[in-house]
């Protein structure tokens, strides 16, 4: 599988420069040899060409489960592809399945490789940063390069297959995290918290990106329930009347481009809320 990543990495990197024309900036913050963490922004599906596509090192991402499992013809395309692109599926249900991800995840470091993570954990809904899921804090004990997707939602909007030539996709790495300092206490859960937090202050600072403290799961759930219920007679925004928009309301002190707070313990985090249980 090896050969195959480099073998489909040099047939479609010419392509992909010559169609797309993509940037690239702080490719030098990522280390050329041993294990590291890249954490990256959601923006679309291309970002699993765009992300690795300046680096000259192999990246191992935790993919979906759901490219692995189709059917069909197309089905067994999307298994093959991914797995020889250095894809590795995980099931994002939570519990057990998130244990094993880590896992997997940590064999991946174990092997000196580089591991991508979204740590959002789904695709933004509408182009905004979504809050991190603690899954990349408990693999932190290796160099975190926060990476930010540029222009990937306007390049590929959800749901669209047909990318928009227009729009030049981008990828900035910025410098290192380095966690040193919380090692050992990977099981408090208000210390995977603010590391959570920085890397996230880390990504939306380079992404330029409005921060929406919510995860990106229940806002796409939210986004949904208007379109189940319209013409219905229920109300149409569910979510801004509940405040999970991501935009601040008049006692909201969470404004959408305050960010994250880093490396602090937020009172939220203390409650421990049922969604932290189904970090990966």
């Amino acid at each position: 599988m090896v050969v195959f990543y480099w073998v489909v990495k040099a047939i479609l990197a010419p392509i992909l420069r010559i169609v797309f024309r993509p940037w690239a900036d702080g490719v030098d913050n990522v280390p050329r040899e041993g294990p590291a963490i890249i954490a990256s922004n959601h923006l679309s599906f291309s970002d699993h060409f765009f992300a690795p596509l300046p680096l000259p090192r192999k990246v191992i991402f935790l993919a979906k489960s759901e490219y692995f499992t189709g059917r069909g013809l197309k089905g067994l395309v999307s298994k093959a592809f991914f797995s020889g692109v250095g894809q590795i599926p995980v099931d994002r249900s939570g519990g057990e399945a998130s244990e094993r991800a880590l896992r997997t995840g940590l064999r991946v470091l174990a092997q000196g490789q580089l591991l991508g993570i979204y740590p959002e954990g789904t695709r933004t809904p509408d182009g905004r940063l979504y809050r991190g899921k603690t899954g990349v804090a408990r693999e932190a004990r290796v160099p975190v390069i926060p990476c930010a997707m540029i222009g990937g939602f306007e390049f590929q909007p959800p749901g669209k297959i047909r990318p928009r030539l227009r729009i030049r996709p981008g990828v900035r790495f910025g410098k290192p995290l380095d966690f040193s300092r919380y090692y050992g206490l990977e099981q408090d859960r208000i210390v995977l918290r603010a590391l959570t937090d920085e890397v996230m202050y880390a990504i939306m600072k380079l992404s330029g990106q409005e921060y929406v403290d919510e995860y990106a799961q229940r806002a796409k759930v939210s986004v949904s329930l208007p379109r189940r219920h319209r013409g219905t007679g229920v109300p149409g925004d569910t979510a801004s009347q509940d405040g999970r928009t991501g935009s601040a309301g008049p006692d909201d002190g969470r404004t959408g481009d305050a960010g994250p707070r880093p490396a602090q313990a937020r009172t939220e985090v203390a409650a421990a809320s049922a969604d932290e249980s189904a970090d990966e």
